[in-house]
């Protein structure tokens, strides 16, 4: 059976559903079960991960520790008590810049701790996986939703700056795998959509997907900066980290790999599947 922190989540709900189609027993971690709405077959249980409890971690062959639900200071304390209940292995979901120096990683501005939670697993008792995805393509709908429900225009910096928007479902699918297969242990494993896009090359990707002929129109950093932190409502020292990974890495290619040997899901692909996010229609 495998314990999933994060069940509800956007890489939580999908790797329950990957699990569950492949057969295996899931157990979800959730604050309310009765509002989790996860699929039927999943066994959802009331705990906290970040004070696990010996209910949590019985039965259990292999565990997924997702940063933000368990948290710096517990993902040790977590890992310990899966290893005295018998659990064999953990899989963490990291990111694709944790290596870089910690002021160059935006996230850690919005409170993320994928490094120290990373190492806590690394360190500890356990063998180990750690899955490190690249920009969530999902991003690009708080970056741009609004602005695209407004009209045809998405106004921002760094026209040209490039990544391979990943699929949440190829990064759910790959946890899947490294929960079962052995062969993954020990190994840090980057997940990627299948080929770079520029902010320009995503808007108007986003507009076939519902449509309509949008564009991306570029726009100084600094009033892009003052734009998302007083009309977006992001932390200001979010804002200016993100700013500067634009920066450094304009012209860049993006690190592509598909690791578990299955083609990546396209972005395009993603934004038909997400094309009522971005109109509002239905809601």
């Amino acid at each position: 059976m495998y314990l999933i922190t994060g069940a509800t989540g956007s890489i939580g709900r999908p790797l329950v559903e990957a699990l569950l189609a492949d057969g295996a027993a899931v157990r979800a971690i959730s604050r309310n079960p009765l509002t989790a709405g996860l699929p039927a077959g999943a066994e959802v249980v009331q705990g906290d991960p970040r004070e696990p409890g010996p209910h949590l971690l019985e039965g259990i062959t292999a565990l997924f520790v997702h940063p933000r639900a368990v948290g710096e200071e517990a993902a040790g304390k977590l890992v310990a008590a899966a290893a005295e209940q018998g659990v064999q292995r953990v899989v963490v979901m990291s990111a694709i810049n944790v290596d870089e120096e910690l002021d160059h990683q935006p996230s850690r501005y919005n409170g993320d701790r994928n490094k120290e939670v990373e190492q806590a697993v690394v360190q500890g008792p356990l063998p180990w996986v750690s899955v490190r995805p690249t920009s969530f393509a999902l991003n690009t709908l708080t970056m741009w939703a609004g602005q695209i429900r407004a009209g045809n225009v998405v106004r921002g910096p760094y026209e040209g700056f490039a990544e391979a928007l990943v699929h949440e479902k190829d990064v759910a699918e790959t946890i899947a795998r490294a929960l079962r297969d052995e062969a993954f242990t020990g190994r840090y494993v980057p997940v990627a959509g299948p080929h770079d896009l520029t902010h320009a090359e995503a808007v108007a990707t986003i507009g076939q997907a519902i449509g309509r002929p949008l564009r991306y129109e570029e726009i100084p950093a600094e009033a892009a900066a003052q734009g998302m932190i007083r009309s977006g409502g992001l932390p200001e020292p979010f804002v200016r980290a993100l700013m500067a990974r634009y920066a450094r890495g304009e012209g860049t290619p993006a690190q592509i790999t598909s690791p578990t040997g299955t083609p990546a899901r396209t972005f395009a692909q993603w934004a038909t599947e997400h094309a009522t996010d971005f109109t509002g229609a239905g809601q």
